[in-house]
């Protein structure tokens, strides 16, 4: 054996080992170093004193997104729409009622002087023949003082009844008498306008009545956009609420209001939220997030699907497209889903969408998302393979330079 061959072949046995070890060292450090999203649950539970008790998972299930699914669903979503109580509809008019608290203002003609209020001739001069009775407020007991006419009812009665009474009362001590009385300052007729408004504010009942959306044109209007904006109204001891968009377009969550009556508005925003094998979250427009609000009364899971970017097209199975909510258990057995299992009103669910068929975008596009939806898209089976192989890439060159050592 020449020299030459003999340290060509001493480099070999000893120069190749440690390459290929080398190599299988770089090959296990880009399995630990694989992208991730956070710790590995090692090391989470690491140094941990308690740990909370292995569980079970949740039962759910898990449905296609048929016509018939579809249908149920959506049936539950309109039903769960907040509305308004009919029972809580105040009275069409006041018709002018006066009520305790409010300021009367009374008025009494005679048809010539020398009566009661008016002055003989000869006496001071004055401007008409009538008197102004300084202007009262209506007493807890619900009556009013008029001279020589002593105490009359007025609370729950209209001007125009209060003033015949006076003038029943004053026939026989005044000359033809005639009355007027008005309410100067109406305070028992009032609601409260508060909340995500433009100006809160305490709102007067006209003698023709006032609806809830007056009352709230009255406050300004709101600061939000209708389909996320909640109004309560609180009459004594009962609240009920409704959508301020059911307001405008339904009539009979537009009721007419009562004295007293609170009337109070929230900003709720409506969300879904996307996961999975969808654009990267600051890829949309620099939404730095994967948490989208609605934008009218009702949203389909296309448009929710749309709205979030679609599908990623280098990761994302178009056939495992699930939708994550909390159903009622009337819906499922509609579906006719067996539930024996299960127990509550609200059952886990997935539905599945295939969007790799033709049809899934008629279906996608009448099924109705709810607040706090989750759309779930998984990725392909190949895309896992193509990450781990990408991690090896940069091995391929060490690779080489062992076969290239093993020539010698």
């Amino acid at each position: 054996m020449s020299a030459s061959g003999g340290w060509q072949g001493m480099c070999r046995r000893l120069v190749a080992p440690a390459l290929a070890g080398l190599l299988l060292m770089e090959a296990l450090a880009a399995c630990t170093y694989l992208s991730s999203d956070g710790p590995a649950r090692a090391t989470v539970e690491t140094g941990a004193v308690i740990k909370s008790e292995r569980r079970a998972p949740v039962g759910f299930v898990q449905l296609d997104l048929s016509a018939a699914a579809v249908n149920a669903a959506n049936a539950q979503t309109h039903a769960l729409t907040p509305l308004m109580a009919r029972v809580l509809s105040g009275s069409e008019s006041r018709h002018g009622s006066i009520g305790v608290g409010d300021v009367v203002n009374i008025t009494i003609f005679e048809a010539s002087a020398g009566g009661l209020f008016i002055a003989s001739e000869g006496g001071a001069p004055r401007g008409g023949n009538f008197v102004a009775i300084p202007p009262q407020q209506v007493e807890a007991s619900g009556s009013i003082t008029v001279p020589y006419a002593g105490q009359v009812a007025a609370a729950g009665r209209t001007p125009q009844q209060v003033a015949r009474d006076i003038t029943e009362r004053l026939k026989q001590r005044a000359v033809e008498p005639q009355v007027v009385v008005s309410i100067g300052d109406r305070r028992s007729g009032s609601v409260s306008v508060l909340g995500d408004v433009n100006q809160p504010t305490r709102v007067e009942i006209d003698p023709g009545g006032l609806r809830l959306l007056e009352a709230i044109t009255r406050g300004g209007g709101p600061r939000s956009a209708p389909y996320e904006t909640i109004v309560t109204l609180k009459r004594g001891n009962r609240t009920t609420q409704t959508l301020l968009s059911s307001v405008v377009k339904i009539p009979d969550q537009n009721p007419y209001l009562s004295p007293g009556d609170i009337v109070f508005l929230t900003k709720e925003p409506r969300f879904y939220l996307t996961l999975g094998a969808t654009p990267a979250p600051g890829s949309l427009g620099g939404l730095n997030n994967r948490r989208f609000t609605f934008e009218n009364d009702t949203m389909s899971l296309a448009e929710a699907a749309a709205k979030s970017g679609g599908l990623d097209p280098n990761r994302a199975d178009p056939g495992a497209v699930f939708l994550y909510r909390l159903e009622s258990r009337r819906a499922l057995e509609e579906m006719g889903v067996d539930l024996t299992g299960y127990a509550g009103n609200e059952i886990p669910t997935i539905y599945t969408c295939d969007f790799g068929r033709s049809d899934a975008f008629f279906v996608s596009s009448e099924f109705l998302m709810r607040s706090r939806d989750i759309i779930f898209v998984a990725e392909a089976p190949a895309v896992g393979l193509q990450r781990f192989t990408a991690s090896l890439s940069g091995l391929t060159s060490n690779a080489s330079a062992v076969a290239a050592t093993r020539s010698y």
